[in-house]
């Protein structure tokens, strides 16, 4: 087992890949000042429903809202008693994108807040969508699509996918607009979404270059300052519009990600792995009860017991035996190796986590 360990590693560290990392558009890389989107909420009322709605005594605001809306639509129902279950009272979300203008349409997503059962079918009524600062800057309204299903009989229901969420496309109208001059702005920050000084610096080069002068300047790992005035462009829109096109090539930190419930490892090509030796092995336990029964015997007092009997044992599967992971080998080459020995992917998380612990794993370890 050892010596075809080593074989097999030996191969992969012989016919190592060389993976060149290509250059990536600014725009994929940062985020611009200003320029971003606004989270609306609001809370409405869906109609509709196939039976499927909230119970009344269980959701009272459903009640509350359906009133309101009657009696905003003139019909009076002061002192009557609602016990429909085609309605459901619901939260509205949706993001108003940057630069967005009045009359446009913006998605919204719906959720129910009461024991509604399912949304499918229904049709959320006129519902304003409030931003932080309490104005009203959207308007939702339409046939909700929901994402699943519910089959429900007299001694069992079955449910597939969450049919008390869904989403209406295009489902609110923009009623106001974002207060913001971008057209005035002199600088302009690029923040990047994951900061690295190198990439940062790059990018920095990269502007420069193109211009041909000072334009950009790195403030830290995080941010490169944009002189509108010293590109030579006629407003912050041009100027972005040049920049966010230029390609540069990002530096990432070496990570390792590893999902455990789906045994999923994904890692960078940058992971490096210090001189380790490696033992695993499978311990499995196992216990078995196997009472006797012990009667008295014929023609005499007694009474029947059971005298418990336990079986125990210890057994020590064969698994990856003693191996030596030479200096400066990429955890790459690592993982094809276990690979092509036939070591599961759960059994190789538990080695690169004990592989971190003891110092040899150079790369940031995340578990999810």
């Amino acid at each position: 087992m050892m010596r075809c360990l080593f074989f097999i590693l030996s191969i992969v560290f012989w016919h190592t890949s060389l993976a060149f990392a290509s250059d990536v558009r600014i725009k994929d890389l940062v985020e611009f000042d200003g320029v971003r989107g606004n989270d609306l909420v609001g809370y409405g009322l869906v109609v509709g429903l196939n039976g499927t709605g909230d119970g009344i005594r269980n959701a009272p605001f459903t009640e509350d809202i359906m009133s309101n809306i009657l009696e905003r639509l003139g019909v009076n129902v002061t002192g009557e008693q609602f016990r429909p279950r085609n309605v459901a009272a619901v939260l509205v979300t949706a993001e108003l994108p940057p630069f967005a203008r009045a009359g446009g349409r913006i998605d919204v997503t719906v959720s129910a807040i009461g024991d509604a059962k399912s949304l499918l079918g229904g049709t959320l009524i006129m519902t304003p969508l409030n931003a932080a600062d309490g104005l009203i800057y959207a308007v939702g309204q339409g046939a909700v699509i929901a994402g699943g299903a519910s089959v429900e009989g007299d001694a069992g229901s079955v449910v597939q996918g969450v049919p008390t969420a869904g989403v209406i496309p295009g489902g609110a109208r923009v009623e106001r607009e974002v207060a913001f001059d971008f057209g005035a702005m002199r600088e302009l920050r690029l923040a990047l979404r994951t900061p690295d000084f190198t990439t940062a610096g790059r990018i920095e080069k990269k502007v420069n270059n193109a211009f041909g002068r000072h334009v950009a300047r790195m403030l830290d790992s995080g941010t490169v300052l944009i002189s509108i005035d010293a590109t030579g462009l006629p407003s912050p829109a041009h100027a972005l519009g040049f920049i966010e096109n230029l390609a540069v090539e990002p530096e990432r930190r070496a990570k390792i990600v590893v999902d455990q419930r789906s045994g999923t490892i994904v890692l960078g090509e940058d992971v490096r792995v210090s001189r380790v030796a490696v033992s695993q092995g499978n311990l499995t336990l196992r216990i078995e009860e196997e009472p006797i029964v012990v009667q008295p015997n014929p023609f005499t007092t007694g009474e029947t017991i059971v005298v418990p009997r336990t079986r125990a044992a210890i057994e020590e599967e064969p698994g990856l035996a003693m191996a030596e992971i030479p200096e400066g080998t990429t955890l790459s080459e690592v993982v094809a190796g276990l690979n092509a020995l036939g070591v599961s992917p759960r059994d190789m998380i538990d080695i690169l986590k004990t592989m971190k612990a003891a110092g040899a794993l150079h790369a940031e370890f995340i578990v999810r």
